[in-house]
């Protein structure tokens, strides 16, 4: 609300965004009446909902189906509810606002979970020439990598194994990994003998300075803070939802 109600009044736009204390056990109640008002459009959603929200979809985006969780749920006006995930969106598009534009580029993903699912599926359908996914669990890697390549046709996506990477090569190397939530975190990949114009990027939000991006400027190379993926879905949410 706080984001989205300026932002409707400085618009002119007739609409208000609140929020809704939805207690998980009468989470399905609680949807079940909000698809029922005639005028309520959408929503976003947050911890502990995204992956129940997802559950109680009618229809589900690319992102969403890969990452099994939805942050933004629309009510068309026949009833049916559908969701999506837009953290990987808002990373390209935070991305593109910054300079960095992804198309054609060679990415090193770290980390396959959640956000890096919904990550890889907006570089894959932004036009990069190669995404890697690296994982201590190399299978899990691979997972993610078939699963591109069977939801978006991208067929330049690759499985690595972390242990031995060393990021070389890479137009972009992304920490999708808590690792840098806690100080004494080690840091997601050495930064060692790194082309100069390798970018260093987080999706941590906080702390905003990880020891990772504060690494990599010490290096003397380029950061990409982790506020970015947040800031820039807001527009993408708000056109989903029909507020915006």
């Amino acid at each position: 609300p706080m984001v989205f109600n300026p932002r409707f009044a400085a618009s002119g736009l007739p609409h208000v965004m609140v929020p809704i204390d939805a207690p998980p056990l009468q989470l399905e109640a609680i949807i079940a009446g909000l698809r029922a008002i005639p005028n309520f459009g959408g929503l976003a959603v947050t911890i502990p909902h995204k992956m129940a929200l997802a559950d109680l979809c009618d229809t589900l985006g690319t992102a969403a189906e890969l990452t099994g969780a939805v942050n933004a749920v629309r009510f068309d006006s026949d009833g049916s509810m559908h969701g999506d995930n837009f953290d990987g969106a808002g990373f390209v598009a935070g991305c593109y606002r910054n300079g960095f534009d992804v198309e054609d580029k060679t990415i090193l993903l770290i980390g396959a979970g959640g956000a890096a699912r919904a990550i890889a599926v907006a570089l894959c359908e932004a036009g990069v020439n190669e995404l890697h996914v690296a994982n201590r669990n190399r299978k899990k890697a691979e997972n993610l990598v078939q699963l591109l390549r069977r939801k978006t046709s991208f067929n330049g996506a690759t499985a690595v194994a972390l242990a031995g990477c060393d990021g070389r090569g890479a137009d972009m190397i992304i920490n999708s990994t808590s690792l840098g939530l806690k100080e004494d975190d080690p840091l997601p990949l050495p930064l060692n003998d790194l082309d100069e114009d390798t970018i260093i990027a987080d999706i941590i939000m906080v702390p905003a300075e990880t020891k990772w991006l504060t690494a990599a400027k010490s290096a003397g190379l380029k950061v990409h803070h982790g506020r970015h993926m947040l800031d820039h879905q807001m527009e993408l949410i708000g056109k989903f939802i029909g507020a915006l």
